[in-house]
């Protein structure tokens, strides 16, 4: 993913978060509002719970390649931010991209189509 499509600033992280929109599953609790630039844009917290600087940098990895091949970022109408829970270690690759695209759609379809 572009550095362009990221969101990397705390103040981003908040606002995003501040709005309460969410939407939560098993691996990931996803912040949501209406995108503000021309494209969409991706936020992506891991906590130091979930282990040590190699393993949560393998997880937001993980979670960009999931988001590049899940959704078109150009015409995805929202912002958004990823909070990775507990559940994502559990869970496999496959599993883990599957659970995103359910909720990425969910999102998507409950509330902007």
């Amino acid at each position: 993913m572009k550095k362009e499509y990221r969101i990397r600033k705390n103040e981003e992280f908040s606002e995003i978060i501040g709005e309460r929109k969410r939407f939560s599953n098993f691996s990931f609790l996803v912040y949501y509002r209406k995108k503000k630039l021309e494209h969409a844009r991706v936020g992506i917290s891991v906590s130091k719970k979930r282990g040590n600087a190699v393993v949560r940098n393998k997880i937001k990895r993980q979670l960009r390649m999931q988001v590049r091949e899940c959704i078109d970022l150009d015409e995805y109408p929202l912002d958004l931010v990823i909070v990775v829970k507990d559940g994502y270690l559990r869970k496999s690759y496959a599993d883990n991209k599957k659970d995103l695209e359910k909720s990425l759609k969910t999102v998507r379809i409950g509330k902007y189509s």
